[in-house]
């Protein structure tokens, strides 16, 4: 499941003066942007011109994706920002341009489970040449080259020296976008694994990563699922993850550490953590309910309280009807504090292990 914007990238490649490319890469976007709307996707120019890339200058391999020059972090941040590529190119002899082939160069891990689709112009072959070399080293790099293509004959493109293409290269353009975004999400949970952030989860393929704002949508679906068990058994719905907007949601994943947990691009599970002076606070741990019994709970909990290295006490709260919940929480040696609450819910506490 993913809600989110795609965002595409759509790489003008020719750098010659008065080069076809900028006007290709123009008509593409504005023909395009209706259907990116209706996808759900942003449709982002970039000229490789633009970039001030010079010839690969890093002294590391790319793959290690240590940068040492602006140049190449500022490349870096926003290929690794995409979900997807329109590489828009020529054909020079027989092959794409030395621009593009140095942009993919630049970098390693950015690349990795992202669809790339082509739009080739040319004179003979229409640049097709171009794109058959081009797949050849996106492969190498884990980019998943698109069946759609378009393939665009200068002398049919031109009129009175404007560049206007015909009605099919227009519907071919489209068939391309809608099999990039199928296949960007498709390929979701193969980049999640790959987050510089992420690492191993409690379950078999399942792996956890910061959460952020962007995953707003995700954990307001996740906090409907878990939190109405506990609206059942404490008999109100007067609680917060049950009644947050997504502008809440985003709101607080700014404001805390959250950490969620996921599967071929699910969210299963989520907890989330805040300082106060001595005190750390543990909040939102939930699990979904087909995955309850098999200790990720635990993990998660496991997982929130080793952030607090240097805290004196660990601090979290639960429906004082959720007895299920209290029993788990005593059995992690949590103790309910005597103080009492008007809304229904109880405050627990343990020592924080020292650092």
């Amino acid at each position: 499941m993913t809600t989110k914007q795609l965002r595409v990238l759509v790489l003008t490649t020719s750098t010659r003066p008065g080069a076809l490319g900028p006007a290709v890469g123009g008509w593409l976007t504005d023909t395009l942007a209706p259907l990116a709307k209706e996808l759900g996707a942003d449709l982002v120019p970039v000229a490789v011109g633009d970039l001030d890339l010079p010839f690969l200058d890093e002294a590391e391999h790319p793959s290690t994706g240590v940068h040492r020059h602006e140049h190449t972090r500022r490349w870096s941040r926003i290929v690794a920002e995409a979900d997807g590529f329109v590489f828009v190119t020529p054909e020079y002899n027989y092959g794409m341009p030395a621009t593009l082939k140095n942009a993919l160069d630049y970098l390693g891990p950015e690349w990795a489970w992202k669809p790339a689709g082509f739009v080739s112009y040319g004179h003979t072959s229409a640049g097709t040449r171009a794109v058959q070399h081009a797949k050849q080293v996106v492969t190498t790099l884990r980019l998943v080259p698109l069946g759609s293509t378009v393939a665009i004959r200068i002398a049919d493109a031109m009129r009175d020296d404007r560049f206007a293409p015909e009605p099919r290269h227009a519907e071919a353009a489209e068939g391309l976008l809608a099999e990039l975004v199928r296949l960007a999400h498709a390929l979701t949970p193969m980049r999640e694994r790959e987050h510089s952030d992420a690492m191993p989860g409690p379950l078999p393929g399942s792996y956890v990563r910061p959460l952020g704002p962007g995953d707003v949508a995700e954990v307001t679906v996740l906090q409907r699922c878990c939190w109405m068990e506990e609206a059942l058994v404490n008999d109100t719905l007067d609680i917060p993850a049950l009644h947050e907007t997504p502008a809440d949601v985003r709101a607080w994943l700014a404001e805390w550490d959250v950490t969620g947990l996921w599967r071929d691009g699910r969210l299963l599970g989520m907890v989330r953590t805040r300082r106060d002076g001595d005190d750390l606070h543990i909040g939102r741990l939930g699990v979904v309910p087909d995955l309850r019994g098999l200790g990720v709970g635990r993990w998660l909990l496991g997982l929130a309280e080793s952030a607090a290295g240097g805290c004196r006490r660990v601090l979290l709260t639960t429906g004082a009807a959720s007895h299920r919940n209290l029993a788990f929480y005593r059995r992690q040696g949590y103790a309910v504090l005597p103080d009492p609450r008007d809304d229904g819910a109880v405050d627990l506490v343990k020592a924080a292990v020292p650092a």
